[in-house]
């Protein structure tokens, strides 16, 4: 594991935080200023930098405050606490704006400090799982079985010029779809020209799709080409197509026939090649038998249908996606990106989402510019996600996963839990007498231990407890330590090394 860096002038601060990390197992370098930081860092290799930076604010030879945008520069993601005794608004703002992990007050309390820095290293390994992820993530995000369907159906379309009908909830992606179909195509080379049907007005819309020749109508003074030609050698993406007037209809369908067209006003035709990606929210069998869509054209468009998920039905990509649209949304900002807690993720999982993802994006953006802190917390929350102050404080409990028996992995010689049952089953209504069942095993198991004298009562149970854990969590990965630590909310570094300790290997 990397050092925990401290940074004070008062050797005294030093020497305590010294001490009380290497009883938490936490390696330390400390610095009395911050040229020797900056110097250290500069012959520093990228995997030999800190862990966690904690500095002072106010040290001779430079501030801990421009030492803090030195740092960022070249590790962007380091957590970085800054201690003051001076504590006033601005420095506080200051160390937020400069995009610090958490501002700590002096004279401060050890074990909340130590406290603190404990909870800033399983951040910091987490983002390392979480970078690791994104590095290796698609254009497109999502691990959900829904959203792999999709993306093996994106792989075999691409190749071919099939029209494609994208159905699913506004806000859904639909548009990411398309654009990700036109990308893996042979047309990639070619214009990706898109039109919201329903967003123009009725009597515009003919125009925009077919374009107008001179003096076709009032204010026509030029000649214009519509998307169907813009699109020409390429594809040309027609969302919300159910909202489409019924008289534009048939001339759609005309296109789509024999790839000919006439501009409004004109009279010679105009051939396009063009490949038409369709989508709507709209139930189009529904909207054909009231009347309202024309039967061949939709039988014209659903050649090839793909439907995307809502997001309450890929919950388990929420926690990738946030991060993403954090990143994102900073890098427009142009501010540090924000982190968001396990707790705060657990509420975003059990949120509906109406908006689906494209209102999961403009949540991050908002906590982008509102969250105070730079680590999110429930409270930072939004009220429409259903935080109350005193749910924040105790946040949802989050399911948890069915266990696999450990023999299935591999024969592990772990000591049988003879007090501990069966604890969950997933969707059982006994979850919380399971749970209280669970409890009361570990409280006799505990007693009964204590009662026969031993002095190693903690280390046998929480051996006992983590191997099942972490057996279960590489059940439930198939093996995938990266993944496993992530669902376990601990770090790649962190189970690997409990995995040696706890001789699982």
């Amino acid at each position: 594991m990397k050092p925990i860096w401290i940074v004070d002038d008062d050797q005294s601060i030093r020497f305590v935080l010294e001490k009380a990390l290497l009883r938490e197992h936490l390696p330390t370098r400390s610095f009395s200023n911050s040229r020797d930081v900056l110097a250290a860092l500069s012959t520093a290799a990228d995997d030999e930098g800190p862990q966690i930076l904690v500095s002072d604010i106010r040290m001779p030879g430079g501030s801990g405050l421009d030492l803090l945008e030195k740092v960022k520069a070249k590790y962007p993601a380091l957590p970085v606490i800054i201690m003051t005794a001076f504590s006033d608004l601005d420095s506080a703002v200051s160390a937020f704006q400069g995009g610090a992990f958490e501002y700590l007050p002096k004279p401060f309390d050890l074990p909340k400090a130590v406290e603190l820095i404990r909870r800033a290293v399983e951040e910091s390994q987490r983002e390392e799982v979480s970078e690791e992820r994104m590095a290796e993530a698609p254009e497109m995000l999502g691990q959900a079985p829904a959203m792999q369907d999709v993306f093996r159906a994106i792989g075999r379309l691409a190749q071919s010029n099939v029209t494609v009908l994208i159905t699913g909830e506004s806000g859904s992606g639909k548009e990411l779809v398309a654009r990700a179909l036109h990308k893996h195509s042979p047309r990639a080379n070619g214009p990706f020209v898109a039109i919201n049907t329903a967003a123009i007005p009725k009597d515009l819309l003919e125009s925009e799709l077919f374009g107008h020749e001179r003096g076709a109508f009032t204010g026509a003074q030029t000649m214009r080409r519509g998307r169907f030609e813009q699109a020409d050698g390429g594809t040309l993406f027609l969302d919300e197509i159910g909202d489409m007037p019924f008289e534009l209809q048939t001339r759609l369908l005309r296109v789509l026939s024999d790839g000919h067209f006439y501009r409004v006003g004109g009279h010679s035709a105009v051939k396009t090649n063009v490949r038409v990606i369709a989508a709507t929210h709209q139930d189009l069998e529904q909207r054909v038998k009231d009347g309202g869509f024309r039967e061949d054209l939709f039988h014209r468009l659903n050649v090839i249908r793909l439907r995307l998920p809502a997001l309450r039905e890929r919950k388990e990509d929420v926690s990738m996606l946030t991060r993403h649209f954090l990143q994102q949304s900073a890098q427009q900002l142009g501010v540090e990106p924000k982190r968001i807690s396990d707790a705060a993720l657990v509420w975003l999982e059990g949120f509906a989402f109406p908006g689906n993802v494209r209102q999961l994006e403009n949540l991050c953006h908002w906590l982008t510019v509102m969250a105070p802190a730079q680590l999110i917390e429930p409270k930072d929350l939004p009220p429409e996600i259903g935080v109350s102050r005193s749910d924040a404080a105790q946040p949802q409990q989050a399911s948890v996963p069915v266990p696999v028996p450990a023999e299935a992995i591999a024969p592990v010689p772990v000591a049988p839990l003879p007090y501990f049952p069966e604890v969950v089953a997933v969707g059982s209504t006994s979850l919380s007498g399971n749970l209280q069942e669970w409890e009361h095993g570990l409280e006799g198991e505990a007693i009964a231990l204590l009662g026969s004298g031993r002095l190693d009562v903690w280390d046998v149970l929480t051996k006992r407890f983590e191997s099942r854990l972490i057996l279960a969590a590489l059940a439930n990965t198939k093996g995938r330590r990266i993944e496993a630590a992530h669902k376990l909310g601990i770090g790649r570094n962190t189970i690997t090394r409990k995995i040696q300790e706890l001789g699982l290997e």
